[in-house]
C-alpha cells in the first residue's frame, strides 16, 4: 500500500508518538495503537525520510538492493559476516 523500502533503527512495543500524528492519519487508515511501531531510515523512488510505522505495515524486503538514505552510514557499520549492527553495538 506504502511504496517504501527501509531498515529499522528503533521500536516502540505500543504506539509512542502524538496524539497530533495519530489524528492526521485517515480513520480508516488508523492502525491499531496496541502494536508495535517502528521507526526507520526510510526512502522511496523520489526522497529519503525517517519513518514512524505500524508492525501491521510492514514486509520483509527481499530484493537485496542496497538502500540509498544517507543516516545509515551515520548509525550502522557492517560487520565481518555482512550484518549490519549499530555502530555504538560494535566492540573494537
Amino acid at each position: 500500500m506504502y511504496p517504501f523500502r527501509g531498515i529499522i533503527f528503533d521500536v516502540d512495543p505500543t504506539f509512542n508518538h502524538t496524539e497530533e500524528w495519530w489524528e492526521a492519519i485517515p480513520e480508516d487508515q488508523r492502525p491499531r495503537k496496541d502494536q508495535p511501531f517502528y521507526h526507520l531510515f526510510a526512502e522511496n523512488a523520489e526522497t529519503e525520510y525517517v519513518a514512524y510505522v505500524s508492525e501491521q505495515n510492514l514486509l520483509p524486503d527481499e530484493s537485496g538492493e542496497p538502500l540509498r538514505h544517507s543516516q545509515i552510514d551515520e548509525t550502522f557499520e557492517e560487520d565481518d559476516d555482512g550484518a549490519l549492527r549499530s555502530r555504538d553495538q560494535i566492540l573494537h
